[in-house]
């Protein structure tokens, strides 16, 4: 382990160019590539520099495991790209840039597993239309990230990162602790410089989460304006894909790219008036007049001031800020649940159709069934008790699954986020997104402990960013989110830049072995 730090530190202080030719591409945005691009440097060395730092850092030294698979045409992307550029005919701002996907996107050269062996043969030999954006604007599909399996879906016990397929995503802040999920692998590798950015997805946290404990930007968009045809589904009503990156800037040249129409997903049938550069309007004086709603959830000391600090600075920033409480909203999470169980065993089946005849499994009983056939690798840590009480539900037609439905958006939007905005006359709600990193513990699973703030918008619809805030117990991120109404994703992009520019709060990964020890357990104020 030391030696491999020892590497990785000499790598992240690595000139752009050494010597021996090789580019340095640790912590470089989107801007400084393309710089670099315009500069001379190729798009197949760039995109080599990052295959070499996920070999230094994700298979060995820190072994993150982040990364599922590797692009095996990830060289010829890059130099067409190169071919392009000489040419004069680029694509757009993401051509000759390394982008990874997390692995229930579909892309045409690799297998997407969900993190799980019944999927282990679905190659698909497609792209999901996202994908296809994001190969219309000349990105280069790096690979796949690594995930906590079938999204985190299967059971309330499991352990976020952990996949039959990866193993187990490991913070690189400290790499004993949860890098969080399911989007873990996008995280993580964004985080320790494996690819400029990445694509996660997001159900109730999946972006938001993995985003604020690896240190990152994550945007949680308003539900439609991202294309979900070929991706493993939980739910219609609450997934997007959505994108992850090292700073707002990145995070919003990704998804300016990623929002379009797609004919087969109905709820995306007005996203293309909604496709703009939304890097363009980024400024650092967004927050000036802006009044912001705040709410203080229970959380640790250490967190509860660094909140305190941060709110300072958004005054300081020149935005109002105004406290509101957070409405009892009494039944949101079984309501929630009801809506997820019954829509995965009906979404899920109707993707499992689409897969080729090397995929065996068609349903969720037959999932299940597998899982039971193949429990020593599939079920060494925890069970599958959410899949079972999917199995159990009715169908969407059902009086039941209708109601918790109209009970889900009503409590979570018009009771939830919308009250809350209206009582403080805000257009934004901020606060801190969740908890930082807990200890890994195949043992026990997820030990959450202190605030959630995904579930409203999550259920709601509505957009959610996360912006780093910096570190606290000790070296562990944790994030500030900004949360709007429908389509207020630019709003919170230029709010979330505004944030980051003026605190600057983001600092890299070290690859810890471990937090402190002193920490101990967290005490709640």
């Amino acid at each position: 382990m030391r030696m491999g730090l020892l590497a990785l530190a000499l790598m992240a202080s690595a000139p752009a160019t050494g010597q021996d030719g090789a580019v340095d591409v640790a912590e470089k945005s989107i801007d400084e590539l393309r710089a670099m691009l315009a500069g001379g440097t190729s798009s197949a060395r760039l995109t080599q520099a990052y295959l070499d730092r996920i070999e230094a850092i994700d298979q060995n030294g820190p072994t993150l495991r982040s990364v599922i698979a590797i692009s095996p045409n990830a060289l010829d992307q890059a130099r067409a790209s190169d071919v392009r550029r000489k040419a004069g005919t680029l694509k757009g701002p993401l051509d000759g840039i390394p982008v990874l996907i997390k692995d229930n996107i579909d892309t045409k050269e690799l297998p997407t597993t969900a993190g799980s062996l019944a999927l282990a043969d679905n190659r698909t030999g497609r792209d999901a239309p996202m994908v296809a954006l994001l190969r219309a604007e000349g990105a280069v599909i790096l690979g796949k990230t690594n995930l906590s399996e079938w999204a985190n879906i299967r059971s309330n016990h499991s352990m976020s990162g952990w996949s039959a397929v990866g193993g187990l995503v490991r913070n690189p802040y400290a790499l004993d602790r949860s890098a969080c999920g399911s989007s873990s692998g996008s995280g993580a590798a964004v985080a320790a410089s494996l690819a400029a950015v990445a694509v996660g997805t997001e159900t109730d946290g999946s972006v938001v989460c993995p985003a604020s404990m690896n240190g990152l930007v994550g945007l949680k968009p308003t539900l439609g304006l991202v294309s979900r045809t070929h991706v493993v589904p939980i739910s219609h009503s609450q997934d997007t894909p959505g994108p992850m990156a090292r700073s707002v800037k990145d995070a919003a040249i990704l998804f300016s790219a990623m929002v379009g129409s797609d004919p087969k997903d109905a709820a995306t049938r007005g996203a293309d008036k909604y496709r703009k550069d939304y890097a363009a309007g980024l400024s650092a004086e967004a927050l000036r007049g802006m009044r912001l709603g705040f709410w203080k959830p229970e959380m640790d000391r250490e967190l509860a001031a660094r909140f305190d600090q941060a709110l300072d600075e958004l005054r300081g920033a020149g935005a109002i800020l105004v406290e509101v409480k957070m409405p009892e909203l009494k039944g949101l999470g079984d309501a929630e649940s009801e809506v997820l169980y019954t829509e995965l065993k009906d979404d899920l089946a109707a993707y499992l159709a689409t897969t080729p005849a090397s995929v065996k499994v068609r349903t969720l009983a037959d999932v299940i069934a597998f899982n039971e056939a193949n429990k020593a690798v599939e079920m060494p840590f925890f069970g599958q008790e959410s899949f079972l009480k999917a199995e159990k539900t009715r169908r969407t037609k059902d009086a039941e699954y209708l109601g918790a439905r109209a009970k889900s958006l009503r409590l979570a939007g018009v009771e939830g986020i919308d009250a809350m905005l209206k009582a403080a006359n805000a257009q934004i709600l901020v606060t801190p997104t969740y908890g930082t990193p807990w200890l890994s513990d195949p043992a026990h699973g997820d030990q959450f402990s202190g605030p959630s703030a995904s579930k409203l918008p999550a259920v709601s619809g509505y957009p959610h960013l996360t912006v780093p805030m910096g570190l606290v117990e000790g070296g562990l991120p944790a994030g500030l989110s900004f949360i709007g109404t429908a389509y207020a994703d630019e709003l919170l992009l230029k709010a979330g830049f505004a944030y980051e520019q003026a605190t600057q709060a983001r600092v890299p990964p070290r690859y810890l072995p471990s937090a402190p020890a002193e920490l101990g357990p967290q005490t709640l104020r």
